[in-house]
């Protein structure tokens, strides 16, 4: 059964989801084509993680008809620019991005290139094509300030690691190209995104991993610290809600329900049915102690709010993992 359309007024066919093979991209595209719109997919499968998960994302997305796939990279301009020449676009969903807090401390270059420059050219690919509507998938990282909940209306001017830097500066050229071009422009900052089939870099899938094999789990800190947990189907849901015309609006998409991350663990070993084994690291001057996301305009402005809870959520992903472990024991991670 065709899920109905939630946006009230986005009436556009044709659109292009950048980073279509990353977790959330993947989601995206998969919940509209099921609302049988036509997505033009790009992404560069690059090695960030392994690139048989992106590869198994895309072959469930290539089962629609209405799905058409480049493999591009958003910061090459003159192939970016063929892709827009070659199909008709009525909105863009930026959703490819370099992602990782400590990563982006050790190679800041890339982060930049992609995050800042991608969002860049495909804003001037807008701008010519005369698309109207833009979404850029944003970060909580960039809430330094603890201060919570954390309201779009806070400070975000502190970045704590290139990664945040290089998001902030996509979304303060994302508000020039508004202002200058008329193009209109919902900003996402996602608080800790899971679920099944996510990505191998993030606590919850490492967890598993190491839990599954017997090994110790690798914790940054002593796991008092919170995050805002946010299921992959509520993500992807706010995210086609964006697509609604604001104007130039940034929205927080988050659980509203911030836990310690030993919580999660036990939650991990309650699904998996093994205990966690911890080796303890020392936290990253580049992590956040805490985040929470304050998210009533996503609520008044979209219509969105996170639905499933987070003890579910858990469960699918654990179930996910043990359906797939055979496929995720043959995965290179890099720990």
């Amino acid at each position: 059964m065709k899920k109905k359309l939630n946006d009230k007024g986005f009436r556009g066919k044709n659109i292009i989801v950048t980073g279509c093979a990353g977790f959330i991209g993947w989601k995206v595209s998969q919940q509209l084509l099921e609302m049988n719109k036509k997505v033009i997919g790009i992404d560069n499968i690059n090695d960030y993680y392994d690139p048989a998960l992106k590869r198994w994302r895309l072959r469930s997305l290539k089962k629609y008809p209405g799905f058409n796939f480049h493999k591009v990279d958003i910061s090459n301009y003159r192939r970016l620019k063929k892709v827009f020449e070659e199909n008709k676009a009525d909105a863009i969903i930026n959703l490819a991005a370099r992602a990782g807090v400590r990563a982006s401390v050790e190679d800041p270059w890339v982060y930049l290139e992609t995050n800042t420059k991608g969002t860049l050219n495909l804003l001037e690919c807008a701008k010519d094509h005369k698309v109207k509507k833009f979404i850029l998938a944003s970060t909580s990282s960039l809430y330094a300030s603890l201060d919570m909940p954390f309201k779009e209306t806070s400070i975000t001017d502190t970045p704590l690691a290139p990664y945040s830097a290089t998001k902030k500066g996509a979304e303060a050229i994302c508000h020039a190209y508004h202002y200058l071009y008329g193009i209109d422009i919902s900003i996402l900052r996602y608080f800790t995104v899971y679920g099944p089939a996510g990505r191998p870099d993030m606590s919850i899938f490492k967890f598993l991993r190491s839990m599954d094999k017997g090994k110790p789990i690798p914790l940054y800190g002593d796991g008092t610290q919170t995050r805002d947990f946010t299921y992959i189907d509520d993500i992807a849901d706010g995210t086609i809600r964006a697509l609604k015309p604001v104007g130039y609006e940034i929205f927080n998409l988050g659980g509203d329900h911030p836990v310690k991350l030993n919580y999660v663990i036990g939650l991990l070993e309650k699904f998996l049915g093994k205990k966690a084994k911890v080796r303890r690291y020392k936290l990253h001057p580049a992590d956040v102690t805490a985040t929470w996301a304050h998210i009533d305009k996503a609520r008044k402005l979209l219509g969105w709010k996170p639905k499933m809870p987070l003890e579910e959520g858990i469960e699918n992903t654990v179930k996910w993992f043990i359906e797939n472990r055979d496929f995720v024991k043959k995965l290179k991670w890099v720990d």
